[in-house]
Parts: C-alpha cells; structure tokens; sequence
C-alpha cells in the first residue's frame, strides 16, 4: 500500500510542479503523463519525500484553503525564503498560512512551533498563540520572546 495527496488543478499542474521541487530542498518531479498533445496530465512530484500527484482535470473543482501542504522548516531564514516565494503571485494569509499563484493553500512553519503551542505551561503555551493569530508570516523570535516572558 501507499498514500499519495492528489491535486486538482484546472491547467498548471507542470508549471506548479516545477515551481515546488524548486522551492522544497530533496524534491524531484518523477514522472509526467502527457496528453496526445504534448501537455501535462498528471504530474507524480516527490517533495522531500512526500509523494504528491497533481493533475490538470480543467475547471470546476477549484482548489481551497480545506487542503494546505505543511512546510516545517528550521531557521527564519527558511521561514523567510519559502514565504516570500510561495506568496509571489499569491496571498499571504494568517497564522503562516498563504495561498500560492496557483491557488495551493501552504503553511510555513517553524520546527519549533508545537513545542510553543502545546507546551507544558499553558499560560506560556496561550501567549505564544495569542502572539502567532497576530501574524502572516510567522516570526520564530516574537512566538519563542512570547512564550518565555508569558
């Protein structure tokens, strides 16, 4: 058995592929189906070892913010280059959510962000969320400032 996410795009299923195995470091497209025509079809990606199909089925099934791919990243500075890039073009959103060019809803998120979240002091644990629902593109320094001085 395996577990594969599939995707609905209406027409940029390669463009979108190409873009992601860019951005997400271990990533590889791994095969395309091609339409007698020459365009995609389905595009089978590997993203730092997550198996993602995505397939231009034409309109009427837009994609929504009910299905957003989780990047859990270390530094800022990974917070920082994968927002900035996934947000041109699309929307940045709250609580490091963004909806990307495509239309592929992202969550950018810190490594350390569930130990802030649900960690032992839930006065603590309350001041670093009350500190991320004021933020778009999550701030690693203000969640771990907040959680400490709370």
């Amino acid at each position: 058995m395996s577990v594969n996410t599939f995707l609905w795009f209406e027409s940029e299923a390669e463009q979108a592929a190409n873009r992601y195995v860019e951005l997400v470091p271990n990533s590889r497209i791994v095969d395309i189906a091609r339409h007698p025509d020459g365009s995609a079809f389905i595009v089978t990606v590997d993203l730092d070892g997550q198996a993602i199909t995505l397939m231009n089925g034409g309109p009427g099934h837009p994609l929504t913010d009910a299905v957003s791919i989780q990047l859990v990243v270390d530094t800022q500075e990974e917070v920082d280059r994968l927002w900035d890039a996934l947000t041109e073009g699309g929307e940045p959103g709250n609580c490091g959510w963004l909806t990307d060019r495509f239309g592929l809803s992202w969550q950018v998120a810190p490594a350390g962000l569930p130990e802030l979240m649900m960690g032992d002091d839930p006065v603590k644990s309350a001041a670093a969320g009350a500190a991320l629902r004021t933020m778009s593109k999550l701030d690693i320094k203000v969640l771990r400032d907040a959680y400490d001085n709370a």
